[in-house]
């Protein structure tokens, strides 16, 4: 799978603009502000529907303009041509894959796999648990559609839960208490499903992770992660063990008017031979992990999915130091197609590049130069 061009209409700085890739790593050139992260934030549109920066796509839309487009045309077995269009007016934001309307953003994400590097994954090993969930969630997700299902579920209850724990407020009445209870096992059966998905996920997660760390960014340290749910010794008896513990957090819960036990309220800690990253680690050891984790994501995507998922680093190479950037370096050739943002030439000095490579030079929303 690879990306061959894409197309940016009214999309932050770029008004108008069209830009060829190389099938193997592009490297996107310019100054703060010029526009060349948003490259990155557009291919990611057209994998996962929305921006991996902003929460609100009327803030990607260029001043004065109504509405933006992207346009992406990606090789994968064949032709595609997938299109992200918005419009602040409406409000409204439409897919179409080779020329048909996709009603659900499920129908997109996974299709087009992509990870994405950048200095704000350090929210990952160094902030709450909220950004640990957020990255494991992400990487299931793009492998199972039933996952995505799930979770989209899971977060419908947790909101139907929170209102009816405020109207316990109001009132005490047993027909609360019955329509809690009701909602209480919905809770227990999706969110049963997603503890499982997610044990799954880090056993075979782990296996990645530790070859990135001998393979690429150096064997003498020992990576695990480790998956803090509710504590049950079997799969079986998982769905009792969440609802003894619902039993134990009820007047918290009604007390609180919050939603106290589930996988929403779940962490991973991350070790480096057998001690905690976050309360231990040297600020060297959490850039490591960071960049091992989205080459682990890589790999791990690839073998499930069968295809090269996009991969997008954002001025990666200027918060690394020299040896870390080489080590990173030598190993980009084995990711397929990567799209890797430089705020200069003189930043590639340590990078190593092919005749599969490109590099496009942007400034203030413009291709100045694709060689």
């Amino acid at each position: 799978m690879y990306l061959s061009s894409l197309k940016l209409i009214n999309f932050r700085l770029h008004k108008d603009s069209k830009i060829q890739f190389g099938e193997g790593l592009n490297y996107i050139v310019g100054g703060n502000g010029q526009g060349k992260t948003t490259i990155l934030e557009a291919i990611y549109y057209i994998s996962t529907t929305k921006s991996f920066s902003s929460n609100s796509d009327a803030e990607v839309v260029s001043f004065d303009e109504d509405y933006f487009e992207i346009q992406g045309n990606i090789f994968d077995l064949i032709q595609n041509t997938m299109i992200v269009r918005y419009s602040k007016s409406e409000n409204r934001k439409q897919y179409s894959l080779n020329g048909k309307l996709i009603t659900s953003p499920q129908e997109i994400v996974g299709r087009f796999p992509v990870v994405f590097l950048s200095p704000s994954d350090s929210k990952i090993t160094e902030e709450a648990p909220q950004e640990r969930r957020k990255f494991v969630d992400s990487v299931i997700a793009q492998l199972s559609k039933t996952y995505l299902e799930n979770l989209l579920e899971y977060k419908k209850i947790l909101k139907q839960r929170t209102s009816l724990l405020l109207k316990f407020k109001e009132s005490f009445s047993p027909d609360l208490y019955d329509e809690l209870n009701v909602w209480n096992e919905r809770l227990i059966e999706v969110g049963s499903k997603l503890i499982l998905s997610r044990k799954k996920f880090v056993f075979e997660f782990n296996d990645y992770v530790k070859e990135i760390y001998s393979k690429i960014l150096n064997g003498n340290e020992e990576p695990l992660i480790e998956y803090q749910t509710l504590n049950h010794s079997s799969d079986d008896e998982l769905e009792s063990v969440f609802r003894s513990e619902l039993e134990r957090q009820r007047e918290n819960e009604l007390r609180r008017t919050a939603n106290l036990v589930g996988p929403h309220k779940d962490d991973f800690k991350f070790y480096i031979n057998g001690i905690s990253l976050r309360d231990f680690g040297s600020q060297g050891q959490h850039k490591t992990f960071q960049v091992a984790l989205r080459f682990a994501e890589y790999f791990y995507l690839k073998n499930k999915l069968g295809k090269n998922p996009f991969f997008l680093l954002d001025d990666v190479f200027g918060h690394l130091d020299r040896e870390r950037s080489q080590k990173i370096s030598e190993h980009l050739g084995e990711l397929g197609q990567a799209f890797i943002t430089l705020t200069d030439l003189s930043d590639m000095k340590d990078l190593q590049k092919t005749e599969k490579d490109c590099v496009i030079q942007i400034q203030n929303g413009k291709v100045l130069n694709v060689n």
